[in-house]
């Protein structure tokens, strides 16, 4: 029984150290998750941080430097039309903004690169933007196409008249132009529509390879999974969607820009690559376009209707595969510009079908 006091006082003593030892732990755990819920809190911040200041802090516009328009001027001899690309665009302020941030965002061996940009005042006071792209050094499609006419004198390349265009050169340009359209319509997110394909935007670089330029009036799908896009709702004052006998017959009637309008513009282009003719030329009026002159020709008058400087130095025993080769060149062209939008040919197929033609014209110039 002398015992009993010390053991009850040794029992109180081992639970309370017990007790002490569990808070002790529970503390331990409990500031251990609060630190590491600290840390996780800074370390998401930083890195929301980072974020906010490469997308935001710094658009694509101010991580080029800038020229003034002076530099500018000088450079390009006072704006010659042999160096510059549709100056006198309308809303040339929402469109600068919108280029830049189109181009910041898209990488293609055919597409012009833009170099810097210009937003500077003119001699004159007034607001003036430019963009900088990549010299090419063989000018437009335009001067090739159209450069024994007379009303194309002006237009000729600083450093005289450009050659001629070969089938075969045609074909590749065709197909160059094609694969940067397919780009911009499935390989970007989102997607981009270029809005203005004619053959003064689309360029040649010292190797003769084509590069589409000047996306003053592209648009950006909001959603990756939209075909057209609302020009009243973007950014944009252009007035003129396109440009006349390039735009698709929708967008006269109010309908959204979409890739769709893209493919009627490209059927358009090919038409007037192989048969040197403008949409524009005075004798398609009323129902007669450059379309359905093309189409009421096929097939069996082909060879009346093609620009006669694809033969030069083309083998005259050749005549009926390059007929054939044409031939089905401008029917891929009369697809992709069918009136009904739903009708077009898309630019994947398109692009499959130009492929086949060359390797089959190459396969035939082999043989022969």
């Amino acid at each position: 029984m002398s015992f009993t006091p010390i053991l009850a006082v040794k029992c109180t003593f081992l639970k309370a150290l017990e007790r002490s030892a569990r808070l002790i732990v529970v503390v331990a755990i409990l500031s251990g998750f609060i630190l590491w819920l600290c840390l996780f809190i800074i370390w998401y911040q930083r890195k929301k941080s980072k974020k906010i200041t490469s997308s935001t802090e710094l658009p694509f516009e101010h991580q080029l430097s800038r020229v003034s328009y002076g530099e500018l001027f000088r450079a390009t001899n006072g704006f010659s039309k042999n160096n510059v690309l549709n100056l006198d665009h309308i809303g040339a302020s929402k469109s600068f903004i919108s280029e830049c941030r189109t181009l910041g965002a898209i990488r293609h061996r055919n597409l012009v690169k833009i170099l810097n940009v210009c937003s500077s005042m003119d001699y004159h006071g007034n607001d003036f933007k430019a963009l900088l792209y990549e010299y090419m050094v063989n000018g437009s499609l335009e001067n090739w196409i159209h450069q024994g006419k007379e009303e194309d004198v002006e237009h000729e390349h600083k450093y005289g008249k450009p050659g001629h265009l070969g089938l075969m050169q045609r074909l590749d340009i065709a197909i160059d132009i094609a694969s940067a359209i397919e780009y911009l319509h499935k390989d970007c997110n989102p997607k981009i529509v270029h809005g203005d394909l004619k053959p003064s935007n689309i360029l040649l670089d010292n190797e003769m390879m084509g590069r589409v330029g000047d996306f003053g009036l592209a648009k950006i799908s909001s959603v990756a999974t939209t075909e057209a896009i609302d020009f009243d709702n973007h950014n944009n004052s252009m007035a003129v969607r396109g440009s006349v006998g390039y735009v698709p017959p929708e967008y006269g009637m109010g309908d959204m820009v979409s890739t769709q309008g893209d493919m009627y513009s490209y059927g358009i282009l090919l038409l007037e690559m192989f048969t040197g003719r403008r949409p524009t030329e005075e004798a398609f009026k009323d129902n007669l376009n450059l379309h359905t002159f093309v189409k009421m020709n096929m097939p069996n008058r082909v060879m009346e209707i093609v620009d006669s400087a694809i033969f030069n130095g083309e083998n005259e025993n050749d005549i009926e595969r390059i007929r054939d080769c044409i031939a089905f060149v401008l029917g891929i062209g009369v697809a992709c510009s069918m009136e009904l939008s739903r009708d077009r040919m898309g630019m994947a197929e398109a692009l499959k079908e130009l492929h086949k033609i060359k390797a089959m014209y190459g396969a035939k110039q082999r043989l022969g």
